[in-house]
């Protein structure tokens, strides 16, 4: 029975010793920027329910989608807070072939827009695992980092080139450039942060340089060769591949200081700007809120990714302030 009784005793004291590890590691600042991206994109994901043609409360509209992703991420970000990091080091590998699962699973049962694979449904939910990808790659790169005294010599950057590697190619077979080349970004600044040396780096960056003729010939498909030359051409196709660019302009432009305020935006409520609750969703808070609410945006992420920073340096461990540098 005395052991019976103990157990209880034991439970409240690992509780207690949590909490309060997490009281005392809670960073007020960080969660007030987070809270208020989330309340803008819930702002945002309302008056975009109103454009799709649903009840803003009914399920499946774009406010209930947000409402019900908003209350996911609060429950993982306070299960997060009492939750040792150290332990994601020791299940790097296990955690990169996870990685791959996911992205292979993507590819053989993904659906999506045309013949790409991006998204998986699981029940009521919808997951695009590449998203999730992501942070597995920087648990990964920096324990991988983290392991070595220094990332100096070619071996120790071609190994981290290495692990990258793979999920980008299956990203690319999605086909999804946009998130490939965050993946690259995520290299790119981790090594930097972890003092690799910039002749090396610079070496990388050329032989990166090297390839894209043969990125360009070989890999990219048509559509995505469109979008990129319709994004760096001053006069785009405005009927074709530069439709939703112009569109964006337009609206951007049309908000104005201030904005047209909520919901009153023509170019989104006229639905004549294309993926306005997605890809061009900062379109259709610059023309309701105007200038000052996208500077007002941009400063919340600059903040915000400040904070994550600055808790990286908090670490005091290789591993924190890596993992720190690639989430920002």
């Amino acid at each position: 029975m005395g052991v019976i009784r103990a157990e209880p005793a034991r439970v409240t004291d690992w509780a207690a010793k949590s909490v309060g590890a997490a009281w005392r590691a809670f960073d007020l600042q960080l969660t007030t920027y987070a809270g208020l991206l989330v309340a803008v994109g819930l702002v945002m994901a309302y008056t975009n329910s109103l454009v799709d043609g649903t009840i803003p409360a009914a399920a499946g509209s774009t406010i209930s989608r947000g409402l019900m992703w908003a209350a996911i991420a609060v429950v993982v970000y306070a299960l997060a807070t009492t939750f040792d990091y150290h332990w994601l080091r020791t299940l790097a590998w296990p955690i990169y072939a996870f990685q791959l699962g996911l992205l292979v699973l993507t590819l053989a049962v993904g659906s999506g827009v045309g013949s790409t694979s991006r998204w998986v449904e699981i029940g009521p939910l919808t997951f695009q695992f590449s998203e999730i990808a992501k942070i597995l790659m920087i648990i990964v790169l920096a324990s991988y980092m983290s392991a070595r005294p220094s990332l100096d010599s070619l071996p120790a950057i071609i190994g981290a080139c290495l692990l990258v590697g793979p999920p980008l190619a299956l990203v690319m077979l999605q086909p999804d450039l946009g998130t490939s080349l965050v993946f690259a970004g995520i290299l790119a600044g981790m090594l930097w942060m972890s003092g690799a040396s910039l002749r090396w780096l610079a070496i990388l960056a050329a032989g990166v340089a090297a390839l894209v003729p043969f990125a360009w010939t070989y890999l990219l498909r048509d559509y995505q060769k469109a979008r990129l030359e319709a994004f760096f051409n001053a006069t785009p196709d405005i009927q074709g591949a530069g439709f939703q660019l112009y569109q964006a302009q337009i609206a951007v432009g049309s908000g104005g200081l201030i904005g047209k305020g909520l919901t009153n935006g023509t170019q989104t409520q006229g639905e004549l700007l294309p993926v306005q609750a997605t890809d061009f969703v900062f379109a259709t808070l610059a023309e309701e809120l105007g200038f000052l609410g996208g500077v007002g945006l941009f400063l919340l992420f600059v903040l915000l990714l400040w904070r994550v920073l600055v808790a990286g340096w908090r670490s005091r461990d290789p591993f924190g302030t890596l993992f720190a540098a690639g989430v920002a």
